[in-house]
């Protein structure tokens, strides 16, 4: 079956698939043109130095820091297409990729060049996998393993194959590198021609003409957890337990015996090993693998040995879907045999797109265009047309039938395509059919769009999705097998026998084992007891922590327990808690305060010492009576998020002032976009703890206060609360934004172009919306102008925490623990090992301000984030407090939904709020 050829919206004058387009006649200089790092012509900002000999390097290197740019100038003989490629060096930074925007004349030649990854280098700490006092496997740390490496500019989504190729016009040319992430040592940088590589029939032809013939009876095994390097430290080795024929096993203990899975499945993303070859001859290559994760689509690695690819058929490697391990031969019943000469060779696995990449380009501008078309339709119907009006769509919206005639050709040639190659209609092409279906029957009726709007948005959407799942191509390995063909390759099914020891010895151990303790449970002389309630993942991220770092230099155990979030309560009345929880929410502490459940933590000496690592408003719910009862983990606030793409379409910048806001909606309504407002879902989020952050940003921005008298009333009966409870109900009752909405999947859209969300949604967005990469941004979120004409941008935090139990029996080692994990290189450490090992989606939100800094952000994106935490502050907990926000989310529906008076109502309820914290003040003795 041919290759599929991508289809992709012609009119994207910035695409690569444009650029080669417009370049295609041109010529291909066999030339090299090098350029010295150190002889730059010019830089942009500071940090920029020549070193001599820069980690092992013959001459000399420019080092260039974490942003600011570097120019050279070279002198191109020849006009024509080049390929580019760089010598670097990874300097230590944040342990994310280095990131970098290429520019040749002052212009960015294409979308992809504007955002180039440099790799770091990443293996397992130590030659051997330790185990816990319990005979468990440890999870190897991952550590950075830097290197000098050549690597040529291409693609890191994976939709090209082959490197990118640039045009120089002949004479002198200036080319420069604008840091968006990460430092680097730059030796040298290459114009150059990436050489073709031979079929296998060619070089099986070779292999006859010198001669070459398989070696017998050798057969290397390598476990595919002992890589030598990764290119990410999400790589790391996994324990499997669903065969008794993964290498090394044990009936009950966790082993760590296969790498990659779901974490290996981003294009780019490579794993390598190193063998030792006994003799020189030809060899064959067995991988004992297990893809269960993609059905009806088959996920694709590339092969390379010693950094070349043997033969063009080693670009594409495709894996099918099978539950159950199975061992593949390269090559099949007629295995590929490949040369290698005696000594040391690396083989090195790298996920690729492959065929499938030019089916995801075409999907992908697909939903870009269906979307357009959707927001046209959107801006004459709403989302909520009116089922009984024909809106002559097809009249107002000209190219609309077009529009859904071509993108259902084009759709139903990638469903065809991945039919006829994979053998089975599965859910990947049933979610394609669906919407061509649809698109068809649209473009034949039109009358029906409307009616048919939000299925069509949810098509669309779950286009989007496949997109993302598609893209992803995890796969699993248990080991490698290079040998001579005449070997017999170890068994991958397992017996019935061992089946059944198998399945009866993880029935006792589910007894006999304690699966919720991490890690070493031995104690020492000193010894606490610490609860967590996030995942196992955090909890093993976090306990080898404890074991690299806090035990041997404090000689403290922690004894680290995974327990339900609704288990502190009980277990400390009965007098069994911990003497430490960890990651609570921030009503906790006080609350427990007050009971004398939580120990004060300002009666250690250094605890101002402590404090100072955090802002102010990290600190203020967990202050209490002159006391500090926990210290904040994680902190959080809200952001503006907006589409860059369609506020420019629309005339409109991201506002700075509520006015700007006001100005903006008429805007957006006309059009019939919104504008997000956070606002809690009850139905989702249960009982409502924390003031509403949209109210709490206006009170703040206007000088008011949740509480009056040192905590004794409620402060919301002020002028200036009752103002801005009115202005806040206004956006609703006058501006009828929406109550409920998935904003993540709007913007994505773009129904909802802007919209104020708590800053972790940058991750969701990141990792969820591929997509629309490079056309949003987020920034500080609108103020409010003050009398001198100053712009007040305060906003309320939500927070986590770190709190010791009263009934703690070592108080010394609890706050040695405490002060050890909200330490700068603690919190830094457990953010990169966390994103690490889960990706961009499990950034840290740390409270930690220097740690914050010391994160894998993007420096732009870092300076937005800090520009805004300076105006962050904290909502203080008082005894009944919890009432403040459940009440005042009540107020607020009452008028929302029942048309009450903003004043009435929030008077109403404010009566409540004061009746609770006199009852709470009285029942622990406290003035009211």
């Amino acid at each position: 079956m041919g290759e599929f050829q991508a289809i992709t919206d012609s009119d994207d004058e910035g695409s690569y698939d444009a650029y080669s387009s417009a370049h295609s006649s041109d010529s291909r200089p066999d030339t090299v043109v090098r350029i010295e790092g150190e002889n730059y012509s010019e830089t942009n900002g500071e940090g920029f130095e020549v070193a001599d000999r820069y980690e092992g390097l013959d001459g000399q290197a420019v080092l260039t820091p974490e942003d600011g740019a570097i120019a050279w100038k070279v002198n191109v003989a020849e006009a024509g297409l080049y390929n580019i490629r760089i010598h670097y060096y990874p300097m230590e930074g944040k342990s994310s990729s280095a990131e970098r925007k290429l520019a040749i004349n002052g212009a960015v030649p294409f979308d992809g060049a504007d955002d180039l990854i440099f790799n770091r280098l990443w293996g397992d700490q130590g030659e051997t996998v330790t185990q816990d006092d319990r005979g468990n496997d440890q999870r190897p740390r991952q550590i950075e393993k830097p290197a000098w490496q050549l690597v040529p500019f291409s693609d890191q989504e994976g939709y090209y194959e082959d490197p990118y190729l640039f045009y120089f016009d002949q004479g002198e040319q200036t080319l420069s590198l604008e840091a968006l992430r990460e430092p680097m040592a730059i030796d040298y940088l290459e114009l150059y021609q990436e050489p073709e590589t031979a079929s296998y029939a060619s070089l099986k032809s070779e292999y006859e003409k010198q001669g070459l013939t398989p070696v017998s009876n050798r057969q290397l095994v390598v476990q595919a957890e002992d890589a030598s390097l990764k290119s990410s430290p999400m790589l790391a080795p996994l324990a499997d337990h669903s065969s008794p024929t993964v290498q090394p096993y044990h009936t009950s203990k966790i082993r760590m015996n296969t790498i990659g899975g779901v974490q290996w499945k981003l294009p780019g993303q490579w794993i390598e090993w190193e063998v030792d070859v006994p003799e020189d001859g030809l060899y064959q290559i067995a991988l004992k693998r297990k893809q269960d994760q993609l059905r009806g689509v088959y996920a694709t690695r590339s092969l390379t040995i010693d950094g070349e690819y043997p033969f063009e058929e080693m670009k594409r490697l495709q894996f099918d879907f099978n539950m159950n391990w199975q061992t593949d031969v390269l090559g099949g019943e007629d295995p590929y045999l490949f040369h290698l000469t005696p000594g040391k060779h690396t083989i090195r696995l790298t996920v690729t797109l492959g065929e499938i990449a030019p089916l995801l380009r075409t999907i992908e501008s697909s939903v870009l265009e269906l979307n357009e078309m959707y927001r046209k339709i959107l801006m004459i119907t709403s989302n909520t047309p009116d089922p009984y009006r024909d809106y002559q769509l097809d009249k107002r919206v000209p190219d609309m039938i077009d529009v859904f005639t071509k993108q259902a050709e084009t759709i139903s040639s990638v469903a065809d395509y991945l039919e006829q190659s994979t053998g089975e209609r599965s859910d990947k092409v049933a979610v394609l059919y669906k919407l061509i279906h649809q698109l068809n029957e649209m473009a034949a009726k039109p009358e029906t769009v409307a009616k048919r709007l939000t299925d069509f948005k949810t098509n669309i959407g779950g286009l989007g999705t496949w997109i993302l799942t598609v893209r992803e191509q995890p796969l699993t390995l248990d080991y490698l097998v290079v040998s001579s063909p005449d070997s017999k390759l170890p068994r991958t099914k397992a017996t019935f026998v061992e089946q059944i020891k198998h399945q009866i010895g993880a029935l006792f151990a589910s007894y006999t084992e304690d699966y919720d303790s991490i890690g070493n449970t031995g104690e020492s002389d000193r010894s606490i007891t610490v609860w967590i309630t996030t995942g196992r993942d955090q909890a093993q991220v976090m306990k080898n922590l404890i074991d690299d770092t806090f035990t041997t230099e404090t000689n403290i155990s922690v004894k680290l327990r995974l327990v339900p979030a609704n288990i502190l309560l009980p277990a400390t009345l009965a007098g069994e808690g911990p003497d430490v929880a960890m990651q609570i929410g921030e009503d906790v502490p006080v609350n427990y305060a007050m009971r004398g459940a939580a120990a004060d933590l300002t009666q250690f000496s250094d605890y101002e010492e402590v404090a100072a690592r955090f802002r102010d408003s990290g600190l203020t719910p967990y202050q209490f009576s002159d006391g500090l009862y926990a210290l904040p983990e994680q902190q959080t606030f809200p952001m503006l998020f907006y589409r860059k793409d369609i506020l420019e379409e629309l005339g409109l910048t991201p506002p700075k002032t509520w006015q700007e806001v006001y100005d903006m909606i008429s805007v957006l309504q006309k059009h019939n976009m919104e504008f997000w407002l956070p606002i809690e879902n009850p139905a989702v989020q249960g009982a409502i703890q924390v003031p509403n952050a949209m109210f709490s940003m206006l009170l703040y921005q206007n000088s008011g206060q949740f509480y009056s008298d040192d905590g004794k009333s409620s402060a919301l009966d002020s002028e200036i609360a009752m103002g801005q409870f009115k202005r806040w109900t206004q956006f609703y009752t006058n501006y009828k934004f929406p109550l409920i909405a998935d904003f993540p999947n709007r913007f994505r859209t773009g129904e909802m172009p802007i919209g104020i969300a708590d800053y972790t949604t940058y991750n969701m967005l990141t990792v969820m919306a591929p997509e629309i990469k490079g056309l949003w941004d987020f920034t500080m979120v609108p103020g409010t102008e003050q009398a001198d004409g100053t712009v007040n941008h305060e906003v309320a935090s939500h927070t986590t925490a770190v709190m010791m139990l009263e009934n703690a029996q070592d108080k010394d080692a609890a706050w040695t623990f405490m002060k050890w994990w909200t330490s700068k290189e603690t919190q830094i450490a457990y953010g990169r090992q966390m994103e690490g090992l889960l990706g961009e989606a499990a950034r840290y939100p740390t409270a930690n301000v220097e740690a914050l800094e010391e994160l894998p952000w993007p420096v732009d994106d870092y300076r937005n984030l800090d520009e805004q935490w300076q105006w962050v502050k904290g909502i203080p907990q008082v005894p009944g407090g919890y009432f403040t926000a459940r009440h005042l989310d009540n107020a607020f529906r009452k008028v929302v939904n029942a048309a009450e008076n903003p004043r009435e109502s929030l008077s109403d309820y404010i009566m409540y709020m004061n009746d609770e914290i006199a009852v709470k003040r009285k029942e622990f003795k406290l003035p009211y």
